[in-house]
C-alpha cells in the first residue's frame, strides 16, 4: 500500500512512492493508538450487477479481471460507502494495525459503514520488524475479529521510510502461521515481484535477506500484488499460482487516473487504491466467503 506511519507525535507527510512499482506518492499515518475490543461483522447486503473484465488496453490495465475492490486507510476521508457501492464497488479492504502497537483509527467505524452499505470487508496489516511476527499477528487478529466473511491480509514490503523497521521474512512467516492456527486459513499476502524476489527496493535500496521461496509459506497464500505498470511482473515464488488480487493504481482521484487513461475516480471517497480480481463476480463472493450475490 506504501503508506506508513511516522513515530508518535510528528506530522503526516507524503512520501515518493517507489519508482518502480508506483508513480504514487505513499501516504502517512497517524500517531500509535491502543488496541480495542471490536464486534463481529455486521449484516450485509450482497445484491450486484453483473460486471465485465477489465478490457485489455485502452480504458485500463492490459490484464483482464474484475474491477470491484478498493483499498483505503484513514488517510482517505470518505463521505458515502452507499455511493461506493453505487459505483460498481463490490469489496474495501481498509488497514487495521502497523506493527504491534498502532491501529488505524478508523477501521471499526467504517467496518459497520461499509458492510451496512452492502460491500464485502477485508482488512490488513502493515508489517514491521519492530516486534515478532506473532505479536503482530496477534494485535492484528484481536483488532479485526475475522469472521469467514473478513478477507485478510498482510502488507509485506520495504517500509521505506525507515528501513531499518521493515519486517523481515521470518517475522512475515511467523506472521503466517499465527494467523493461520487462530483462524483455520492463510492470509492474502501483498507485495510486489522486486522485494519478494530479494532485489534492492526503495529509496535507499533495501532488501531481504534472501527471496521469499517456493517452499515458504507465504507462497502458500494468495497474492496480492502490487505493480503500477500496464502489465504486472509476477514474485517467482507465484509463478505457477499467479494473483489472486492485482493493485493496479494507487491513490486515484478526479484528477490522478491509472495509465493516462480517463478518470475513474471512485465517488464516496476522496482517493483509493484500485484493484482487480483474478475471477468473475460469483467467484470474488465465493472467494469472500458469501457463497453468491443475492437480489
Amino acid at each position: 500500500m506504501l503508506k506508513y506511519r511516522l513515530r508518535s507525535g510528528e506530522n503526516d507527510s507524503y512520501w515518493e512512492g517507489d519508482a518502480m512499482i508506483s508513480r504514487r506518492g505513499a501516504l502517512i499515518g497517524l500517531a500509535g493508538l491502543a488496541i480495542p475490543a471490536l464486534t463481529g461483522c455486521g449484516s450485509r447486503s450482497t445484491s450486484a450487477p453483473s460486471y465485465a473484465y477489465a478490457p485489455p488496453g485502452g480504458g485500463g490495465p492490459k490484464v483482464a479481471g474484475l474491477d470491484a475492490v478498493i483499498d483505503i486507510s484513514h488517510n482517505v476521508r470518505v463521505s458515502d460507502f452507499n455511493l461506493v457501492r453505487k459505483s460498481d464497488i463490490l469489496a474495501v479492504i481498509h488497514k487495521a494495525t502497523e506493527g504491534g502497537d498502532w491501529v488505524d483509527p478508523s477501521y471499526a467505524e467504517r467496518r459497520g459503514q461499509a458492510e451496512a452499505a452492502g460491500l464485502m470487508w477485508g482488512a490488513y496489516h502493515f508489517g514491521t520488524r519492530q516486534y515478532p511476527g506473532a505479536r503482530q499477528a496477534q494485535a492484528f487478529l484481536a483488532v479485526t475479529r475475522p469472521g469467514p466473511r473478513t478477507l485478510i491480509a498482510l502488507d509485506f514490503e520495504v517500509n521505506d521510510p525507515n528501513p531499518n523497521n521493515t519486517m523481515t521474512l521470518a517475522q512475515a512467516e511467523e506472521f503466517v502461521h499465527v494467523v493461520r492456527q487462530a483462524t483455520g486459513r492463510l492470509p492474502m499476502v501483498y507485495t510486489h515481484a522486486g522485494w519478494a524476489n530479494g532485489e534492492r527496493s526503495g529509496r535507499r535500496g533495501t532488501r531481504l535477506r534472501e527471496p521469499v521461496g517456493p517452499n515458504s509459506i507465504l507462497a502458500q497464500c494468495d497474492l496480492w500484488l502490487a505493480d503500477h505498470r500496464e502489465e504486472p511482473e509476477v514474485p517467482s515464488a507465484w509463478a505457477k499460482r499467479g494473483w489472486k488480487l492485482w493493485q493496479y493504481l494507487a491513490d486515484e482521484n478526479e484528477s490522478n487516473a491509472a495509465y493516462g487513461t480517463t478518470p475513474r475516480a471512485v465517488p464516496g471517497v476522496t482517493h483509493c487504491d484500485r484493484n482487480l480480481f483474478a475471477g468473475d463476480t460469483s467467484e470474488l463472493y465465493r472467494y469472500w466467503g458469501v457463497g453468491r450475490a443475492r437480489a
